[in-house]
């Protein structure tokens, strides 16, 4: 298919899932700093203990920079300890926290004011700080335009032939910067109502009755 054709059944598919689900008003947090937190809490588990792991920081008021700058990493592992690997989490998250007290004196907004790819580079440079999770931060906390790619999005556009099966996270992120529009609300909920298909429709063993996709992909199969 041409870009503009490309275009087309990508939007198309977006409003059959609007359509489908509604708005899915994500990423579900009071703050900036909270959408950060449960970027790395949430690797590898559910979203229903990444509430739980971020209740419990809000009871212990660490839901702040410098209570988490200032917290011992063990003391911030028990209170994370609903979200799983809460070692590792407690670790990713005091090196996250650390980076933006140091080098921006706690300023998350100065953080976030810097062009896309300046800011993706240096969460990357932050250990523990996948490509998933630095760009979930940059699209819902920081609210820049970039595409979120995870195991739904490249399930359901492999699977029905769209881009292929063996594409890498970057490959696939760029196919969506080229044929959408660099929107920001379009990326945040194109990339939910992903999610919402992927966890009702497009499992790893798919239900494929009733998904909104199948007649928006039929005659696209590869």
């Amino acid at each position: 298919m041409d870009h503009k054709a490309t275009r087309e059944l990508l939007l198309e598919a977006y409003q059959a899932l609007l359509t489908r689900f509604g708005h899915r008003q994500w990423w579900p947090a009071e703050t900036p700093l909270e959408v950060c937190v449960g970027a790395v809490l949430t690797q590898n588990t559910s979203w229903n203990n990444v509430t739980l792991a971020i209740a419990n920081l809000k009871v212990a008021r660490a839901l702040d920079l410098g209570a988490l700058y200032q917290m011992e990493q063990d003391t911030l592992a028990g209170i994370i300890r609903p979200s799983g690997y809460y070692n590792v989490k407690a670790k990713r998250l005091k090196s996250l926290v650390a980076y933006i007290v140091r080098v921006y004196n706690g300023n998350l907004e100065r953080f976030f004011d810097q062009a896309v790819t300046h800011l993706r580079s240096e969460l990357l440079s932050v250990n523990g700080i996948g490509k998933e999770t630095a760009d979930s931060i940059i699209l819902y906390a920081a609210q820049k335009p970039i595409f979120v790619v995870d195991a739904y999005t490249k399930r359901v556009f492999g699977r029905h032939g769209i881009v292929p099966l063996e594409s890498d996270y970057d490959s696939i992120q760029e196919f969506f910067h080229r044929h959408l529009p660099k929107d920001t609300l379009l990326f945040n909920d194109y990339h939910a109502q992903l999610v919402a298909v992927g966890h009702n429709h497009c499992k790893k063993r798919p239900i494929c009755k009733d998904c909104p996709l199948s007649t928006v992909f039929s005659g696209h199969m590869g």
